[in-house]
């Protein structure tokens, strides 16, 4: 009875996931949630005082979420030989050849541009032209640059801060000002330790794929844990910014910028910790806090903004 079972297990396990799942991988839906989360903070930033728009809301959301779908199968596109080579990227629809390139490719293409255009067409001009920007970087820039330099780190985090400047820029009488470059800032100083703790925690498989990180033969974590620091540093000043400005008033405004000093010490505190001891489940730790640390942020924001 046991065998039989194991016998089903084995038949459940190795059946090939349907093309609705393919198509969920190919797309990045679950990462791009979050590039969605981001761009709705934007424009719940710039909207502050006037009311949310919901049916611009929602265009920006649509539009953003094409353009981003249709840049993560150009991604998957450009990286089918060194998806294949790692554990965990192998069973993706283009290098286990499930899915056609051409077909891929042809998605790709009509998603990147249905987006840019909606946001054309639906929003405005600069969050279009945000898109394409982002679209443009991420796909031949970062993702080549990938195969050559470990500064593709510092790239790759700026088609990842781009979205929330997509949403600000959606609502009417805001374009690429100060609350903008603050939201760039922030979206990009958060995401260089939270990547330096994927990479190094993976650094094995990127090694063996022959991936360009910084993590490439950083055995000690030293070099990662110091320059995780050093980002969690920048990153807990970055509050000082809309407190100056004027842009988080009142007791709010400083709540909003002694939590969030707070926060990014956290970070850089366990930053240090891994860098003296070496340990994975330092960085670890670190990890799942960079993880914390973007939520808790943005309620500080969004909750002192005036």
């Amino acid at each position: 009875m046991s065998e039989q079972a194991s016998s089903v297990e084995e038949t459940v396990e190795k059946k090939p996931p349907g093309l609705r799942k393919d198509l969920v991988v190919l797309m990045k839906v679950r990462l791009n949630v979050f590039v969605l989360l981001t761009t709705f903070f934007g424009f719940l930033l710039a909207s502050k005082g006037a009311g949310l728009d919901l049916v611009l809301l929602a265009h920006t959301l649509v539009g953003t979420a094409l353009a981003a779908f249709g840049s993560s199968a150009f991604n998957q596109l450009m990286e089918v030989d060194l998806d294949a080579r790692m554990k965990r990227t192998a069973d993706r629809p283009l290098p286990s050849r499930r899915m056609d390139p051409v077909f891929a490719f042809g998605l790709g293409w009509m998603l990147s541009a249905a987006g840019i255009i909606h946001l054309a067409v639906k929003v405005g001009t600069m969050p279009s032209v945000l898109a394409a920007v982002t679209v443009g970087i991420y796909v031949f820039v970062y993702t080549p640059m990938k195969r050559w330099s470990s500064a593709n780190t510092l790239v790759g985090a700026i088609p990842g801060a781009i979205p929330p400047m997509i949403g600000w820029t959606a609502v009417p009488d805001h374009g690429l000002d100060g609350g903008a470059a603050f939201l760039f800032a922030l979206l990009f100083l958060w995401q260089l330790p939270h990547f330096v703790a994927i990479s190094w925690l993976c650094r094995e498989e990127y090694e063996e794929a022959g991936y360009r990180m910084w993590s490439n033969g950083d055995v000690s974590g030293r070099r990662c844990g110091l320059l995780s620091a050093v980002f969690s540093l920048f990153l807990a000043g970055l509050p000082v910014w809309p407190w100056l400005a004027g842009w988080t008033p009142g007791l709010p405004g400083h709540i909003a910028l002694g939590a969030g000093v707070l926060l990014g010490l956290v970070m850089a505190a366990f930053s240090g910790r891994f860098m003296r001891d070496g340990e994975r489940s330092s960085f670890r730790r670190l990890f799942l806090f960079t993880l914390l640390y973007l939520p808790l942020e943005l309620g500080l924001l969004a909750f002192a903004w005036g």
